[in-house]
């Protein structure tokens, strides 16, 4: 037996080390026939095959599925400072060289597993730090991290916001505030493409903004000429400003959220655009789009980009069956030759799947629709081969007849 047992470990059963061997950082709880010496919640674990060969490095989740994620497959790898200084200096250094700061000064620095560090979540906003920790793991080593982080970004503020569901079947309750050179302000101003945009860190969704659609803004914008426009779910109007960038005539914003709302206008006012060009209509989108359906109202270029539908497989069905439903409706509000950019956000949804969605949902609406261009999350959310969960965010540019 390798004398790693003397530490805490977990040892697989029999033939479960293929998924390791192919790289994969998650090893569920079935696949586990013993757990040595107690290791607490995110504790450090050794992880031995079934003969007693040293595989991994992992944190240990007793309340998961997920029972431990893997930090290194290199056994002479200590999980210290050092590590993270290393993992987060790697990751800054991708992002650097794919965005310039005078351009973009909103990126995601880490994005979990895809960066070698599984349950961590870190959204950069100017000089201000935003970190979601979502797994026993992350948690644990919370000050390691904010002193890598001290190493790496000094001089900038540090807020948590792991105040996300996920952390549940981790244990863990929520936790939010300044980990570091705390600020009265909690909101921040970034540039993106020629935009300024407004982000709360505190009161927004996820860490604040979704960073991820940053490359289907830019999409928007190129395709937005003279055209009216509907922007639904459309959180702080981000689109909105990116389409009139583009010379769109006009934007209606729907959003059940008033403080979103809000913000929208304060984004166009920040970008000199005329506020005569936009509506903030507070509502249901898929009431609303009902409500239109029977108005006989039509759009130049629709938008749908709505919240997670699928949390876990067995929530995928009726997410297909959502996903068609809302899709069909908007189709039938598009004008013939309009654009229906419509996105998913939900991991479980396979690109394929998606595509199959719309198609369904073109033929139940009878339109025709040409899928014109893909879209995904950014390139500063980077997915790692070994990793195709971490392929999330899928989007269609539709021409629609």
């Amino acid at each position: 037996m390798n004398k790693t047992v003397n530490l805490p470990a977990v040892i697989l059963q029999e033939g479960r080390e293929k998924a390791l061997n192919r790289r994969h950082p998650w090893l569920f709880s079935n696949a586990i026939d013993k757990v040595l010496n107690t290791p607490n919640r995110g504790d450090t674990v050794e992880v031995l095959s079934s003969k007693g060969q040293w595989l991994a490095r992992a944190a240990y989740s007793p309340s998961s599925q997920i029972r431990a994620r893997i930090w290194t497959l290199d056994e002479a790898e200590a999980i210290d400072l050092d590590f993270f200084v290393r993992k987060l200096t790697r990751a800054w250094q991708l992002r650097q060289s794919l965005f310039s700061h005078t351009d973009t000064d909103g990126l995601r620095v880490v994005a979990a597993e895809s960066d070698d560090l599984p349950g961590v979540t870190i959204d950069k906003y100017q000089d201000l730090l935003v970190v979601q920790l979502l797994s026993a793991g992350a948690d644990a080593k919370r000050p390691l991290i904010v002193k890598a982080l001290q190493q790496v970004f000094p001089e900038h503020s540090i807020y948590e916001r792991s105040d996300v569901d996920v952390r549940k079947k981790e244990g863990l309750k929520p936790v939010t505030g300044w980990l570091h050179l705390p600020r009265e302000c909690a909101e921040v101003l970034i540039k993106e493409h020629g935009m300024r945009l407004v982000v709360d860190v505190i009161q927004g969704h996820k860490t604040g903004f979704y960073l991820d659609q940053r490359a289907s803004r830019a999409a928007v914008r190129r395709f937005a000429k003279d055209a009216e426009v509907l922007n639904c779910f459309s959180y702080t109007g981000t689109f909105a400003v990116a389409a009139l960038a583009g010379g769109a005539r006009h934007v209606t914003n729907v959003d059940m959220s008033e403080l979103a709302l809000a913000t929208a206008s304060r984004n166009a006012e920040l970008n000199q655009l005329d506020l005569s060009q936009i509506t903030n209509t507070k509502a249901d989108v898929f009431k609303l789009l009902r409500q239109y359906q029977e108005q006989g109202k039509q759009f130049d270029l629709i938008i749908l980009d709505p919240p997670k539908f699928a949390e876990n497989k067995s929530q995928l069905n009726s997410a297909c069956r959502g996903y068609k439903d809302i899709n069909r409706v908007a189709m039938q509000l598009v004008k013939p030759g309009g654009l229906l950019f419509t996105f998913s956000c939900s991991g479980l949804m396979e690109e394929a799947l998606f595509q199959k969605v719309v198609a369904d949902a073109a033929l139940d609406a009878n339109r025709d629709c040409l899928f014109l261009e893909r879209l995904q999350q950014d390139s500063d959310h980077p997915v790692a081969s070994f990793f195709p969960e971490g392929y999330y965010l899928k989007g269609l540019i539709c021409k629609i007849y």
